[in-house]
Order: C-alpha cells, then structure tokens, then sequence
C-alpha cells in the first residue's frame, strides 16, 4: 500500500506529459489546424468554387456587330434602316454600366433616291437578371443622343428632300448573351428606342423606334466573368 500511491502518482504525470507533447504547435500559436484547413478545402471543391473564383470582381467587355431599327412617327408608318451597333461595359457582379452607340441607314428614301440614317450614342445602367455557365439575360436604360436626317413627306404633297437634327434621345430593352467560350459571346437584344424628327407639319415630334441587334461580344478576363 506505501508503494502503489507513488505508483499511480508516476503514471499519472507520464499521461499528461504525453498528451502535451501530442496537442498541435499550430493551435498554441493561434493558427488554424491543419486539419480543419483541409477540411475547409475539400468543403471549397465539393461546391465547385475555388477562393479566387468565389470572389466577385470587375468584369469588361466590348460587342460590335449588326443593328436594325424600324423608325418613324408611329407604328402604322414605319421605315427600315440597317447598320452596326457597339458597346462597352464595365460591370461588377449583377450591375453594371453600358455605353452604346449605333448607327444605321436607309437607301432610297420614298423614292427620292436620297437616304435617312440615325447616329445614336447612350449611356446607362445595365442589370444581369441570370446568370448561368452558358448564357446571361440582362436588361437595361440607356439615355444620351441621336442625329436624324432624311427626307420627310410634308402635308402639302410633297417632299423635303434633305433635313437633320439631333435631340434627346433613350432606349429601354434586354437581351441573352450566349457565351461559347471563356472570352466570346453572341448578345442579342430589343430595344425600344425613342428618337426625335420632322413630322409631315416640320415640327419636331418624337419618333418610336424598335432596335434590334446581334453583336460578338469580347471579354477582357476569364474566370471572374461569372456573375454570382
């Protein structure tokens, strides 16, 4: 009975200092144990995300391609012009801003042999409401000018054969951009787009417009582009 306490007082102090020597040199310095950093990594690659591509950044792009617009006073007297259409937008996560310009033109204008064209430059926010691995929707609100010229049928029966003029102008639309690789997409969008022009009295009178376009779009970056 003398010896077995002295005894069970050995063994105990061993047990401690063993389990000392066994508890992680990480969590006594404040850091995260090795362990529970690869458990946050395999968490990480079940859901597909690694921490750069997680994170949402800036995103840049440009489009160019083809532009048509039906323009004229109203509906029932409408007007075909075909041009280009380019943008630039610079965007972060589900917003962003555009800046675009069009211009389009028709030949032969009620037989006159003389042509209308239509510049357009707008600007404004643009609104991701999807965004999925293959393709975007977005719509957006754009405002800025437009320089109309062409020749107007007037009351009086005939014709004025030449005329401009440049006013405020804005648009409203929305459109899917179909990404086939990281750094290219085709966008297609509507637009209605109100413009101002000569009416048949030579007063100034607002023009409704439908715009359509198909454009190649470029992405500055790879990755990042994703909107989550």
């Amino acid at each position: 009975m003398r010896t077995l306490f002295p005894t069970r007082l050995l063994c105990f102090l061993l047990c401690a200092i063993h389990a000392s020597a066994q508890s992680p040199i990480a969590t006594a310095r404040g850091e995260t144990p090795v362990a529970a950093i690869r458990s946050e990594t395999r968490v990480a690659a079940a859901s597909g995300k690694t921490p750069a591509a997680a994170g949402r950044s800036k995103t840049v792009d440009v489009s160019l391609g083809y532009s048509y617009v039906s323009s004229g006073e109203s509906f029932s007297n409408r007007m075909g012009l075909k041009g280009a259409d380019a943008s630039f937008t610079i965007g972060y996560s589900r917003l962003g801003i555009r800046a675009d310009f069009g211009y389009v033109r028709a030949a032969n204008v009620l037989g006159t042999g003389r042509h209308s064209d239509v510049l357009s430059y707008l600007a404004g926010p643009v609104f991701y409401l999807t965004s999925r691995r293959r393709f975007d929707t977005y719509i957006h609100v754009l405002a800025g000018g437009a320089r109309v010229s062409g020749p107007v049928r007037i009351n009086s029966g005939g014709i004025l054969l030449g005329g401009w003029a440049t006013g405020y102008a804005w648009a409203v639309g929305g459109g899917v951009d179909y990404w086939f690789s990281d750094s290219l997409a085709i966008r297609t969008g509507v637009d209605y787009l109100r413009t101002a022009y000569y009416d048949s009295t030579l007063a100034i009178r607002g023009q409704s417009n439908i715009r359509t376009t198909a454009t190649v779009v470029y992405f500055f970056g790879r990755q990042s582009r994703t909107r989550r």
